[in-house]
Protein backbone atom coordinates (compact mmCIF):
# COMPACT_ATOMS: atom_id res chain seq x y z
CA UNK A 1 0.00 0.00 0.00
CA UNK A 2 1.31 3.45 -0.91
CA UNK A 3 2.73 5.55 1.88
CA UNK A 4 1.89 9.17 2.60
CA UNK A 5 3.56 11.54 0.15
CA UNK A 6 7.01 12.78 1.09
CA UNK A 7 5.82 16.30 1.93
CA UNK A 8 3.77 14.97 4.84
CA UNK A 9 6.47 12.94 6.54
CA UNK A 10 7.56 15.81 8.79
CA UNK A 11 4.15 15.97 10.51
CA UNK A 12 3.77 14.53 14.03
CA UNK A 13 7.54 14.08 14.60
CA UNK A 14 6.84 12.81 18.11
CA UNK A 15 4.98 9.81 16.64
CA UNK A 16 7.33 8.55 13.92
CA UNK A 17 6.58 5.49 11.78
CA UNK A 18 7.79 2.16 13.14
CA UNK A 19 8.92 -1.05 11.50
CA UNK A 20 6.82 -3.06 11.36
CA UNK A 21 3.85 -0.75 11.57
CA UNK A 22 1.08 -1.87 13.95
CA UNK A 23 -2.33 -2.87 12.67
CA UNK A 24 -3.86 0.44 13.77
CA UNK A 25 -1.43 2.34 11.53
CA UNK A 26 -1.58 0.04 8.49
CA UNK A 27 -4.27 0.81 5.86
CA UNK A 28 -6.95 -1.89 5.90
CA UNK A 29 -10.06 -1.88 3.71
CA UNK A 30 -12.41 -3.28 6.33
CA UNK A 31 -14.69 -6.23 5.61
CA UNK A 32 -17.67 -5.12 7.72
CA UNK A 33 -20.69 -4.78 5.36
CA UNK A 34 -22.17 -1.65 6.96
CA UNK A 35 -18.78 0.08 6.77
CA UNK A 36 -18.41 -0.88 3.12
CA UNK A 37 -21.91 0.32 2.37
CA UNK A 38 -21.23 3.78 3.78
CA UNK A 39 -17.86 3.88 2.00
CA UNK A 40 -19.60 3.09 -1.30
CA UNK A 41 -22.17 5.81 -0.58
CA UNK A 42 -19.38 8.33 -0.05
CA UNK A 43 -17.65 7.09 -3.20
CA UNK A 44 -20.76 8.06 -5.16
CA UNK A 45 -21.13 11.41 -3.40
CA UNK A 46 -17.50 12.33 -3.98
CA UNK A 47 -17.75 11.39 -7.66
CA UNK A 48 -20.91 13.46 -8.08
CA UNK A 49 -19.71 16.65 -6.37
CA UNK A 50 -17.02 19.20 -7.04
CA UNK A 51 -14.87 18.53 -3.99
CA UNK A 52 -12.75 21.58 -4.81
CA UNK A 53 -15.59 23.63 -3.31
CA UNK A 54 -15.23 22.08 0.15
CA UNK A 55 -13.60 24.43 2.65
CA UNK A 56 -13.96 22.28 5.78
CA UNK A 57 -13.86 18.47 5.79
CA UNK A 58 -14.83 16.23 8.71
CA UNK A 59 -13.17 12.81 8.89
CA UNK A 60 -13.82 10.00 11.33
CA UNK A 61 -16.22 7.34 12.52
CA UNK A 62 -19.88 7.31 13.60
CA UNK A 63 -19.31 10.28 15.89
CA UNK A 64 -18.59 12.29 12.73
CA UNK A 65 -21.10 10.64 10.40
CA UNK A 66 -23.83 11.05 13.02
CA UNK A 67 -23.24 14.77 13.71
CA UNK A 68 -26.76 15.90 14.57
CA UNK A 69 -28.05 17.54 11.36
CA UNK A 70 -29.50 20.69 12.92
CA UNK A 71 -26.31 21.31 14.92
CA UNK A 72 -24.11 20.55 11.91
CA UNK A 73 -26.11 22.98 9.78
CA UNK A 74 -25.98 25.69 12.45
CA UNK A 75 -22.22 25.56 12.87
CA UNK A 76 -20.98 24.43 9.47
CA UNK A 77 -23.74 24.96 6.91
CA UNK A 78 -22.26 28.31 5.91
CA UNK A 79 -18.72 26.95 5.67
CA UNK A 80 -18.95 24.68 2.62
CA UNK A 81 -18.38 21.67 4.87
CA UNK A 82 -18.20 18.03 3.78
CA UNK A 83 -18.89 15.18 6.21
CA UNK A 84 -16.81 12.12 5.27
CA UNK A 85 -17.49 10.19 8.47
CA UNK A 86 -18.10 6.44 8.33
CA UNK A 87 -19.80 4.56 11.14
CA UNK A 88 -17.66 1.75 12.50
CA UNK A 89 -14.44 3.23 11.17
CA UNK A 90 -11.02 2.57 12.64
CA UNK A 91 -7.77 4.45 12.06
CA UNK A 92 -6.68 1.75 9.62
CA UNK A 93 -9.99 1.89 7.76
CA UNK A 94 -9.78 5.66 7.42
CA UNK A 95 -6.24 5.37 6.08
CA UNK A 96 -7.38 2.82 3.49
CA UNK A 97 -10.33 4.81 2.23
CA UNK A 98 -8.36 8.05 2.05
CA UNK A 99 -5.83 6.28 -0.14
CA UNK A 100 -8.60 4.72 -2.24
CA UNK A 101 -10.38 7.90 -3.21
CA UNK A 102 -11.88 9.67 -0.20
CA UNK A 103 -9.28 12.41 -0.55
CA UNK A 104 -9.36 13.14 -4.28
CA UNK A 105 -6.76 15.36 -5.89
CA UNK A 106 -9.28 18.20 -6.17
CA UNK A 107 -9.90 18.28 -2.41
CA UNK A 108 -7.90 21.17 -0.95
CA UNK A 109 -9.93 22.42 2.04
CA UNK A 110 -8.76 25.11 4.39
CA UNK A 111 -9.42 22.82 7.35
CA UNK A 112 -9.75 19.10 8.04
CA UNK A 113 -11.35 18.12 11.36
CA UNK A 114 -10.34 14.64 12.49
CA UNK A 115 -12.02 12.49 15.16
CA UNK A 116 -11.21 8.78 14.98
CA UNK A 117 -9.89 6.01 17.21
CA UNK A 118 -12.63 5.15 19.70
CA UNK A 119 -13.42 1.89 17.90
CA UNK A 120 -9.74 0.95 18.06
CA UNK A 121 -9.96 1.47 21.83
CA UNK A 122 -13.08 -0.69 22.09
CA UNK A 123 -11.47 -3.58 20.22
CA UNK A 124 -8.29 -3.67 22.26
CA UNK A 125 -5.92 -1.41 20.38
CA UNK A 126 -2.93 -0.15 22.34
CA UNK A 127 -2.81 3.63 22.91
CA UNK A 128 0.61 4.07 21.27
CA UNK A 129 -0.54 2.13 18.19
CA UNK A 130 -3.80 4.05 17.90
CA UNK A 131 -1.98 7.37 18.26
CA UNK A 132 0.41 6.30 15.52
CA UNK A 133 -2.54 5.48 13.28
CA UNK A 134 -3.95 8.96 13.85
CA UNK A 135 -0.52 10.44 13.13
CA UNK A 136 -0.45 8.51 9.85
CA UNK A 137 -3.76 10.11 8.87
CA UNK A 138 -2.27 13.53 9.66
CA UNK A 139 0.79 12.73 7.56
CA UNK A 140 -1.39 11.60 4.67
CA UNK A 141 -3.41 14.81 4.69
CA UNK A 142 -0.32 17.00 5.04
CA UNK A 143 1.28 15.19 2.13
CA UNK A 144 -1.77 15.30 -0.11
CA UNK A 145 -2.80 18.89 0.67
CA UNK A 146 -0.01 20.81 2.47
CA UNK A 147 -2.03 24.01 2.70
CA UNK A 148 -4.84 22.29 4.61
CA UNK A 149 -4.75 22.85 8.35
CA UNK A 150 -5.81 20.00 10.60
CA UNK A 151 -7.76 20.12 13.85
CA UNK A 152 -7.29 16.92 15.83
CA UNK A 153 -10.13 16.29 18.25
CA UNK A 154 -9.12 14.22 21.25
CA UNK A 155 -11.06 11.01 21.71
CA UNK A 156 -14.28 11.63 23.60
CA UNK A 157 -15.05 10.00 26.97
CA UNK A 158 -16.89 6.69 27.02
CA UNK A 159 -18.92 4.97 29.71
CA UNK A 160 -21.07 6.33 32.50
CA UNK A 161 -18.37 7.36 34.95
CA UNK A 162 -14.67 7.96 35.52
CA UNK A 163 -14.13 4.31 36.53
CA UNK A 164 -14.81 3.14 32.97
CA UNK A 165 -11.62 1.19 32.02
CA UNK A 166 -11.47 2.65 28.49
CA UNK A 167 -11.12 6.17 29.90
CA UNK A 168 -7.48 5.52 30.84
CA UNK A 169 -6.58 4.40 27.32
CA UNK A 170 -8.45 7.35 25.86
CA UNK A 171 -6.42 9.72 28.03
CA UNK A 172 -3.20 8.06 26.89
CA UNK A 173 -4.11 8.37 23.22
CA UNK A 174 -5.03 12.01 23.69
CA UNK A 175 -1.78 12.82 25.46
CA UNK A 176 0.14 11.31 22.55
CA UNK A 177 -1.74 12.92 19.68
CA UNK A 178 -1.68 16.31 21.39
CA UNK A 179 2.03 16.31 20.59
CA UNK A 180 1.19 16.57 16.89
CA UNK A 181 -0.04 20.13 17.36
CA UNK A 182 2.47 22.66 16.06
CA UNK A 183 0.00 25.59 16.07
CA UNK A 184 0.82 26.29 12.43
CA UNK A 185 -0.48 23.35 10.45
CA UNK A 186 -1.82 20.96 13.09
CA UNK A 187 -3.97 21.93 16.07
CA UNK A 188 -5.45 19.95 18.94
CA UNK A 189 -8.75 20.28 20.81
CA UNK A 190 -9.94 18.24 23.77
CA UNK A 191 -13.64 19.00 24.21
CA UNK A 192 -14.34 15.76 26.08
CA UNK A 193 -14.39 17.34 29.55
CA UNK A 194 -17.23 19.61 28.41
CA UNK A 195 -19.40 16.52 28.10
CA UNK A 196 -18.85 15.42 31.72
CA UNK A 197 -20.17 16.62 35.04
CA UNK A 198 -17.95 17.54 37.98
CA UNK A 199 -17.55 13.88 38.99
CA UNK A 200 -16.57 12.72 35.52
CA UNK A 201 -19.97 11.22 34.74
CA UNK A 202 -21.30 11.10 31.19
CA UNK A 203 -25.04 11.69 31.26
CA UNK A 204 -27.32 9.71 28.98
CA UNK A 205 -28.82 13.08 28.05
CA UNK A 206 -25.48 13.87 26.39
CA UNK A 207 -24.39 10.42 25.17
CA UNK A 208 -27.46 8.20 24.95
CA UNK A 209 -25.51 4.93 25.03
CA UNK A 210 -22.38 6.05 26.82
CA UNK A 211 -20.63 6.92 23.54
CA UNK A 212 -22.81 8.29 20.75
CA UNK A 213 -23.96 11.85 21.27
CA UNK A 214 -27.44 13.30 21.49
CA UNK A 215 -28.36 16.68 20.05
CA UNK A 216 -27.26 18.21 23.36
CA UNK A 217 -23.95 16.37 23.16
CA UNK A 218 -23.29 17.60 19.63
CA UNK A 219 -24.20 21.14 20.66
CA UNK A 220 -21.60 20.96 23.45
CA UNK A 221 -19.00 19.41 21.14
CA UNK A 222 -19.57 21.94 18.36
CA UNK A 223 -19.48 24.90 20.74
CA UNK A 224 -16.35 23.50 22.35
CA UNK A 225 -14.33 23.37 19.14
CA UNK A 226 -15.83 26.50 17.57
CA UNK A 227 -13.24 28.98 18.93
CA UNK A 228 -10.39 26.99 17.40
CA UNK A 229 -12.20 26.53 14.11
CA UNK A 230 -12.76 30.28 13.89
CA UNK A 231 -9.14 30.95 14.78
CA UNK A 232 -7.82 28.52 12.18
CA UNK A 233 -10.12 29.75 9.40
CA UNK A 234 -9.06 33.33 10.14
CA UNK A 235 -5.39 32.50 9.59
CA UNK A 236 -3.88 33.66 6.29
Amino acid sequence: MAQAPQAGLSACPGLPPRSPMPRDATPDYLAEPTWRGRVAELDRQIAAHDMAQAQVVFLGDSLVQGWFPAIYQQFYGHRAAANLGVGGDFTQGLLARLQRGHWPASLKPRLAVLLVGTNNIQYGGQPADIALGIAEVVRFIRGRSPQTRILLIGLLPRGDNAAEPMRRNIAQVNALIARCADQQHVFYAEPGPLLLDGQGRLSRDIAFDGLHLSMVGYALLSAGIEPQIRQILAMP
